[in-house]
């Protein structure tokens, strides 16, 4: 898929600081100088080409609830079927398969601790797999954006 330069610059300008308001689309698409349901088409597209995996704001997890790194050892033969319960499972953002024992790795969030046991401890239940729980520690923030030499594609 070749990227025009608004799709671009909605990848450069939105990578971060997604305006926090109502319309968050509308607000992105004046920036840009388009209409909202364009700007929503490209993201589309966008996303429908695998040039974009998420669209939506990062943020800080301690202070909306509770979550956790989980993994689990899922049989070599059931990888696929085990992560596509994993992602059906209430509160999974994000599930990947790993070269390691514990193959499947996994965040999941909940409102709060109780709940995110719950939760844990009913997939847990349906997977049949002990589930490996890594809460954190410490925290630290990886600024994941990065401006793209678009001249230097090919």
């Amino acid at each position: 898929m070749r990227l025009d330069a608004t799709d671009q610059q909605l990848i450069n300008f939105f990578q971060r600081d997604l305006p926090v308001c109502e319309r968050p689309y509308e607000a992105m698409s004046r920036q840009l100088g388009i209409a909202e349901d364009e700007l929503i088409q490209r993201l589309q597209s966008l996303q429908d080409n695998q040039v974009l995996s998420r669209v939506g704001p990062v943020f800080e997890h301690s202070q909306a609830g509770a979550s956790l790194l989980a993994a689990v050892a899922a049989p070599h033969e059931q990888l696929d079927l085990v992560a596509a319960r994993i992602n059906r499972a209430p509160g999974v953002n994000h599930n990947y398969a790993r070269e390691h024992t514990y193959n499947l790795w996994f965040v999941m969030t909940a409102p709060d601790e109780e709940t995110l046991d719950e939760r844990l401890d009913e997939l847990e239940h349906q997977l049949r797999l002990p589930i490996l729980r890594l809460p954190m520690v410490q925290a630290y923030h990886i600024d994941l954006s990065f401006e793209i030499d678009w001249e230097a594609l090919p």
